[in-house]
């Protein structure tokens, strides 16, 4: 069983391999005397996953994928209906056809309503995977025509059985065209989407509703006035709408929206008001609170002020938060700066996590790109006109990397002056030039032309596969930087990884090094402190030298490598992604440029990628 993207599994087998354990006693003082052997050691037991995996001749790190995104009955599960390996990233229909084949034998038939629902699912997480929460049915019909499912309606009929797919009625928008007197009014669709995205949207739009309903002023006027005496319009409009309403959008370049945030927050709190600033990582929380000062509202960051827990009843890949709706955070305001990196099942959870009577302000740029994960809350929320959305006015650009970064936003990739070094233009003639240049300026030149060190350089890319993606990054940056033949799912103590799937101990999109590693899983430096990602867990980690754009938007850095090239997967170059790519600069960025005249082309025509969702017509009343 191959893996068509090479930054979706671990390379290696995350079971570490034990060294001998030392034989008890003092050695012997001679030759060993005539006797008996000794009795043979225990024989090591064999899991049921290893043991199924040995028997289905796939290889061995299939296991460890299957037990993160299966659970720990994945061998059950596998045994009773082979097909939900398609549930293991980087399977595919045909791999789990093979799969089926070993397992069952000549039971595995392709009319079996396993496999019908099994590949229902997986077209849908396909497409969860590009953003989408919902699919035309009519798409997913075709497609199951085309990987060969005989009857492809009663594969939809098993999907929903099983509860894994929900049927969604999309009612149609009405033109003026649909009220001409012999026109015929136009038909529902049909669409498919999975259960948990399904019902994330669904709590989002109920909680969003329920925010906005039992809002009541935090501020009389008076104290309201008085707080937006001497402020420009813009900003005064922001302190109204977070004080008097139950849902705000704030959209603004991110240090226009944190800055204002910022005031808003500490305005409150010095009039007794229980305000917190939830910035999307550990790294933004400290720089913000850095910002803030002694005396400044409390900053937490989102995935630590939601509380995860740890919860062995949960299902395999799901976080389970402490607070929601049984216990809710104990704040009149709360702020997310950077509010568009949510997916919406993540937006889900905040929102239920906020009480009856609490105000809720979402900041985020205009036109930024949408989550890593499904769904696009905040522009559906703005969609929805139920909600005030303030447009801050953007301050005018100051020194070489805001100019750059301003000029992108708009539309533009313009050449600027910049004396010291604050941005540099790497030409490359090729993939693999684009990734020599950036392991040479990680460990060789940032460091020695500009006093950054490496721990503070962080790559980005569009996107994890091509011959210039994080994966291929990564692999050159471990071989500079920390060699090593990756013994535990790919990883050595050194390394430094990125969360990339959910896991309770740090965000999806954090960053920390492994100090260690053992049987007893991976530890982890993250920056809210020490942790320990289990064996099973480990292969939601990724190398993170090199991260892509959506997994890097969380945290600015003093340093950015920005290797612009096209990935050749699907991946475009768009306005959004380039001026994201470039803001995370702080100090100093270097543009690996291998797209040749698609980055210039990106940015002037590609706007964010649209997304199949339902927040904006669920959450209107």
């Amino acid at each position: 069983m191959t893996d068509s993207n090479p930054d979706t599994v671990p390379q290696t087998d995350p079971a570490p391999r034990p060294a001998p354990e030392p034989q008890a006693g003092p050695p012997p003082a001679g030759p060993p005397a005539a006797g008996p052997p000794p009795p043979a050691a225990p024989a090591r037991p064999v899991s049921p996953l290893a043991e199924l995996r040995a028997s289905a001749g796939v290889p061995e790190s299939f296991a460890a994928r299957a037990a993160a995104w299966l659970g720990r009955d994945a061998a059950a599960r596998l045994h009773a209906d082979p097909w939900r390996v398609l549930l293991v990233p980087g399977v595919g229909p045909r791999q789990a056809d093979h799969f089926a084949r070993r397992v069952l034998g000549e039971a595995a038939r392709p009319d079996d309503p396993r496999r019908g629902a099994a590949l229902v699912t997986h077209l849908l997480t396909a497409a969860a995977r590009e953003g989408h929460t919902v699919t035309p049915a009519a798409e997913v019909l075709t497609a199951l025509e085309r990987v060969q499912v005989p009857e492809p309606q009663r594969a939809v009929e098993a999907a929903l059985d099983a509860g894994d797919a929900l049927v969604l009625t999309e009612e149609p928008e009405f033109d003026e065209a649909a009220f001409e007197e012999d026109a015929e009014p136009p038909e529902p669709e049909e669409t498919l989407g999975l259960a948990r995205w399904a019902m994330a949207e669904e709590a989002a739009a109920e909680g969003f509703q329920r925010l906005t309903l039992t809002a009541v002023p935090l501020l009389d006027d008076a104290a309201v006035k008085e707080l937006r005496s001497g402020l420009p319009e813009d900003r005064s409009l922001a302190f109204t709408a977070a004080l008097r309403t139950g849902v705000t959008v704030l959209r603004g370049v991110p240090d226009d929206v944190e800055d204002t945030a910022l005031a808003i927050a500490s305005a409150a709190a010095a009039r007794g008001l229980r305000a917190a600033l939830v910035p999307p990582t550990e790294r933004a929380a400290a720089a913000l609170a850095a910002k803030a000062g002694e005396g400044a509202p409390p900053v937490v960051a989102l995935h630590r002020a939601l509380d995860p827990r740890d919860d062995p009843s949960a299902a395999p890949g799901a976080v389970v938060f402490g607070r929601g709706e049984q216990r809710p955070f104990e704040l009149d305001l709360v702020i997310v700066p950077d509010a568009s990196g949510l997916d919406v099942e993540l937006c889900a959870v905040l929102v239920e996590a906020c009480p009856d009577g609490a105000h809720l302000v979402l900041g985020g740029g205009p036109g930024a790109p949408p989550p890593a994960g499904p769904g696009r809350p905040l522009d559906d929320l703005e969609a929805s006109e139920t909600v005030p959305v303030v447009e801050l006015d953007a301050a005018p650009p100051s020194g070489p990397l805001g100019t750059l970064t301003a000029a992108v936003r708009s539309g533009e990739l313009v050449a600027v002056d910049a004396p010291d070094r604050e941005v540099v233009i790497v030409p490359a003639a090729n993939a693999g030039e684009a990734v020599h240049r950036a392991v040479q300026l990680v460990a060789d030149s940032i460091p020695r032309a500009l006093g950054i060190a490496v721990e503070d350089v962080q790559v980005v890319a569009p996107a994890a596969g091509g011959e210039a993606g994080t994966a291929a990054l990564n692999a050159a940056l471990k071989a500079r930087l920390n060699p090593g033949p990756g013994r535990y799912a790919g990883l050595d103590p050194g390394d430094r990884v990125v969360v990339a799937a959910p896991l309770r101990q740090a965000a999806v999109g954090e960053t920390g090094v492994v100090t260690g590693a053992g049987p007893h899983g991976l530890d982890v430096a993250f920056p809210n402190g020490p942790a320990v990602v289990a064996p099973a867990d480990a292969a939601r980690l990724r190398h993170g030298w090199a991260v892509t754009v959506a997994l890097g938007r969380g945290a600015r850095r003093p340093a950015v490598v920005a290797v612009m090239s096209e990935p050749g997967d699907g991946t475009v170059l768009t306005r959004p992604l380039v001026a994201t790519a470039f803001g995370l600069a702080e100090r100093h960025l270097s543009v690996v440029q291998a797209a040749g005249p698609a980055l210039a082309r990106g940015v002037r025509e590609n706007g964010a990628p649209e997304r199949r969702t339902r927040l904006a017509r669920l959450v209107v009343p």
